[in-house]
């Protein structure tokens, strides 16, 4: 097995009519079989990232690589890099296209041509992992917007992609959707795909992903676990990002701590050795 599922190499993309790049130069290689956070402020490129490696978007400078594999952008490469790699956007109502949660379910099945009760067993098993059963024929905008993004979700896990790249999933969910979330998607890494996970929440990185990448200006400018890219907190104070609850209170702990130390070796009664 490959040691980088995805790589980009000295990759860039600018949008049209835009004065700056959303992604420069960016050289970032995604660890095979790794639960990764995405971090950045708004504007960072972190979404153009992943519409890249979906191959939404084409690069217009360097090369992205797939399992070891430049990516081509033929029709027929395309249909097949975005079964293995699943993109969920952060507005669900951008991704949910029919009227009905199994409609919805199938349609990437349908579009494989795949024969018709490989398509039904496969929507069913999607239903049963996601919880939806109680929704399963209810019309998607009688959802609510959780249920929603439970449903994208499962669209994009029905095709079973070797690569689960989200942007923002918990953004607007409640403490119980984000918790049913998060145990969704560590099931989804057991049975062995690698996520890479875009959001502003630190605390939630901090105690989830195994590896880190921070995006400043559409570059990758610190990677590595959890522990060690947040303990950059100059670094990351300089990008406006701050630090994680754990590791501010860590800190907090600490100088109380040295404060005790020092206030006790100047004490007059305190001895030396």
């Amino acid at each position: 097995m490959s040691e980088w599922i995805l790589e980009f190499i000295d990759v860039s993309y600018s949008y049209p009519y835009s004065r700056q790049a959303a992604i420069q130069g960016l050289t970032l290689r995604v660890p095979t079989g790794k639960k990764c956070g995405l971090i950045g402020q708004n504007g960072c490129g972190k979404t153009t990232f992943f519409l890249l490696a979906n191959g939404l978007y084409q690069t217009q400078h360097g090369v992205i690589r797939w399992r070891g594999q430049p990516i081509h952008y033929d029709r027929t490469f395309l249909t097949q890099l975005r079964q293995q790699i699943g993109l969920v956007f952060q507005n669900p109502e951008h991704q949910l296209v029919f009227s009905t949660v199994e409609e919805d379910i199938s349609y990437g099945l349908c579009n494989l041509g795949l024969p018709i009760p490989e398509v039904a067993r496969r929507v069913q098993q999607a239903i049963a992992q996601f919880d939806l059963s109680e929704l399963a024929h209810q019309p998607i905008h009688h959802l609510s917007l959780g249920q929603k993004k439970r449903v994208s979700l499962a669209d994009v896990m029905v095709l079973q992609p070797q690569l689960l790249l989200l942007d923002e999933p918990t953004v607007y969910l409640d403490a119980r959707h984000t918790q049913d979330l998060i145990g969704q998607l560590q099931q989804i890494h057991l049975a062995g795909t690698t996520i890479v996970l875009a959001s502003h929440d630190l605390d939630f990185l901090y105690r989830w992903a195994d590896w880190i990448f921070v995006m400043d200006q559409g570059q990758l400018v610190l990677e590595g676990p959890p522990q060690s890219v947040f303990a950059q907190r100059q670094r990351l104070e300089q990008l406006q990002l701050g630090i994680p609850l754990a590791i501010e209170l860590i800190d907090r702990i600490k100088a109380i701590v040295e404060e005790m130390h020092a206030q006790r070796s100047n004490h007059p009664n305190s001895t030396n050795g």
